[in-house]
């Protein structure tokens, strides 16, 4: 299994760092100090510009990005602003290698691949978020959106081997501001965001923030439309000088048209519609509501040692009535639909205890992190199918109002939980003023128990993994280090098969080489990187039982680039290319041999570059341009129905009034590209939105 493959791997690492290749002259190090000025960029904080310098979601410190040996991309919220989207995907385009994925008729940010792989893991602060169906992440208090490449179990547990995405929100900061932005665009679409953060003493050691959106938002699409509050108030409190607490919470209460997309008949585009709607109106939203609190302890126990507590509890509901397209029919115009009912509850708690600390041994430096992980993770939920007369919709010429289905219900009705407890260790060691390395590793031993209602049937697995990472950074210069890195991944597999049986878990192993280069006089940052991937159990939807399969193994390999920073004081750009050969290397009768992985085009590519005017009347004001390119994509596991190919070229710009007052104006999809941006099926294919703008109004208050 490829976990086992990688056992030796973290020996062989401090073998290889013990040799005498790698030795210089032995002398006093010192790891980077940190300087407290206006000018320091903390790891959870604002970043200048495009180009962040720090990360804590590679290593759960407070690390230079270049002297981590791993692929880091690190999407700043300036981004989205500066595009006029509250999108998290959106930001996602600029990460390189990320691939959208089904996202659960458009009810939240369900599946996504990296580098290949598909998952429906992402973590906010650190902290798993996508348990059960959370709503879409709102970028009303994102700070930044952090991707880190290649497996990172040994950090944060079962995951997806291809990477992790890591949400960092944003904090109460020392200075006192309020910021309101409202929008309106295309299709009726609005929003209005409030941004209050408040010291509450004079002295500034309790601080709070509230970020508060609402919208309200019309589609291309017929028919959809989409509701959401979003809430998000935080309070830090410096207790004393050694210990400060951190308390955030969520609100989240959004409503919308579940939305399956179109039909792709002969998988061929034969003139359908990408505004058809192949639902019923009448069906009403689907509500999903979210709540999550979560508090931060952090105590130095003297100069070098700091401990962590952190807590994390969310909670969930889903519900409404939807009606979901089937494979096309015969008559090639007509496909039929099931009228369905969802109730899905969750709740999952979090606790996270953590010892952190630097120390010497000899010549070498060492910053070790020591953790502890206990999940409790809980979901109710009933999918209920209605039996009855015929329930067909013509996709070309859809007939709405059709009596609903009301004979013999069925459907999944059963009841999950997965219960973990986990123990990690890290080490960031300093052998030289010029060599670096990480080793990691993590046990983790996980119980899910599944009671199926429907089957009267109850399904346990328990299984114990150990995952490990390690690697190397070489500085060849001041501004290029090379580096190489191993890791290995392991995630239970959720759900039933078509029997009531649950999945055996996935494995993967990962190998990664790079090259970071800081250029410009450092105002650009860049990683250059190689790897390739292996994974084994790869669940995929199998059309015959309409139900998820272990597909047996797959690999992906290639290699992806991605620069940010300042060209010139005037100029910042962000972007990325990737090449992926993703593909099923132990298939089946269903999804055979040498199968492409679903979603995940072999290039792709964006580039934002944003002109920012210094002096004179348009001082503070900008125009800028983005450009995304995406290949084509397999469209159905095991089959060759395909999505082409396509490119969209977006427009922006922002009047600075003031110092108080900016007009922005955003034009998206200029040439009013005719795209399809994922598809589960030839049945369900997502259609790309036409040409649209949004203006916006931003005002410091």
């Amino acid at each position: 299994m490829p976990s086992r493959k990688f056992a030796p791997l973290a020996g062989l690492a401090l073998g290889l760092l013990g040799d005498p290749v790698f030795a210089e002259d032995p002398q006093p190090l010192e790891l980077d100090a940190i300087s407290v000025t206006s000018d320091y960029e903390s790891a959870t904080g604002p970043v200048k510009g495009y180009r962040a310098t720090r990360s804590s979601s590679a290593t759960k410190t407070d690390t230079a990005i270049r002297d981590i040996p791993q692929s880091i991309s690190v999407i700043p919220a300036s981004v989205l602003k500066d595009l006029g989207s509250h999108n998290v995907e959106r930001a996602l385009e600029f990460a390189g290698g990320v691939s959208k994925q089904n996202n659960f008729g458009g009810l939240t940010l369900y599946e996504y691949s990296v580098r290949g792989f598909t998952t429906s893991e992402f973590y906010k602060d650190g902290f798993s978020a996508n348990r059960g169906y959370p709503s879409t992440p709102d970028a009303a208090n994102v700070e930044r959106i952090e991707v880190l490449k290649g497996p990172a179990a040994s950090l944060y547990g079962r995951g997806d081997p291809g990477g992790t995405v890591n949400i960092v929100t944003k904090k109460p900061q020392p200075e006192a501001f309020s910021t309101l932005q409202t929008s309106a665009g295309s299709w009726d679409r609005y929003r209005t965001a409030l941004d209050v953060n408040t010291p509450l003493d004079p002295q500034g050691d309790v601080l709070s923030r509230v970020n508060l959106a609402v919208e309200d938002n019309h589609s291309f699409r017929d028919h959809v439309d989409s509701q959401r509050v979003f809430v998000a108030p935080s309070l830090s409190w410096q207790l004393n000088p050694d210990t400060s607490l951190l308390v955030e919470s969520e609100i989240v209460r959004h409503s919308s048209t579940f939305d399956r997309g179109i039909v792709a008949p002969n998988n061929t585009w034969s003139g359908v519609s990408r505004s058809t709607f192949l639902g019923e109106p009448d069906d009403g939203n689907i509500d999903n509501h979210n709540n999550l609190l979560q508090a931060t302890l952090e105590h130095h126990l003297n100069d070098t040692w700091k401990l962590r507590l952190a807590s994390h509890y969310k909670e969930g509901k889903l519900w409404g009535f939807a009606s979901e397209t089937r494979p096309l029919n015969t008559d090639q115009h007509t496909v039929n639909r099931r009228y369905r009912e969802r109730d899905s509850r969750w709740h999952d708690s979090i606790t996270q205890l953590e010892l952190r600390g630097l120390f010497d041994i000899g010549s070498w430096q060492h910053e070790l992190l020591i953790g502890s992980e206990y999940e409790n993770f809980r979901k109710n939920e009933r999918v209920t199918t209605l039996a009855g007369g015929p329930y067909a919709i013509d996709i070309y010429n859809p007939v709405y109002g059709q009596p609903k289905p009301d004979g013999k219900r069925s459907g999944p009705d059963f009841f999950e939980q997965v219960e973990s407890q986990a123990l990690n260790l890290q080490d960031q060691i300093v052998f030289t003023d010029r060599l670096r390395g990480m080793v990691g590793a993590r046990f983790e031993h996980f119980e899910q128990t599944i009671d199926d209602h429907a089957l009267n049937n109850r399904s346990r697995q328990n299984h114990d993994a150990l995952t490990q990472r390690a690697g190397l950074l070489y500085q060849l210069t001041p501004r290029h280090g090379l580096f190489a890195n191993a890791s290995t991944s392991f995630k239970p597999n959720n759900g039933l098969d078509a029997t009531g049986k649950s999945f055996a878990p996935e494995e993967g192993v990962g190998y990664e080489v790079g090259i970071k280069s800081e250029l410009f006089d450092e105002r650009l940052s860049s990683t250059l990187a190689a790897f390739h991937i292996e994974k084994e159990n790869v669940l995929a939807l199998d059309p015959a039982t309409d139900s998820n399969r272990a597909m047996g193994k797959a690999r992906s390999q290639g290699f992806d680039l991605q620069v940010s920073g300042q060209l010139t004081d005037a100029v910042r750009v962000i972007g990325a290319f990737a090449y992926i050969d993703a593909e099923v290397t132990e298939g089946d009768k269903a999804i055979p041999t040498g199968s492409r992985i679903l979603g995940v085009a072999r290039h792709s590519g964006s580039l934002l570059g944003v002109y920012e005017f210094q002096e004179g009347l348009l001082r503070g004001s900008d125009v800028g341009a983005a450009y995304t390119y995406v290949g084509d994509r397999s469209g159905e596991a095991g089959s060759d129905f395909e999505l082409p190919a396509y490119h969209t070229v977006d427009l922006l710009a922002h009047y600075k009034a003031s110092e108080n007052v900016t007009l922005g104006l955003n034009l998206n999809n200029l040439f009013d590209e005719k795209y399809y941006e994922r598809s589960y099926s030839n049945y369900w294919v997502n259609p790309g939105e036409p040409r649209n703008f949004t203006v916006s109004l931003t005002l410091n208050l």
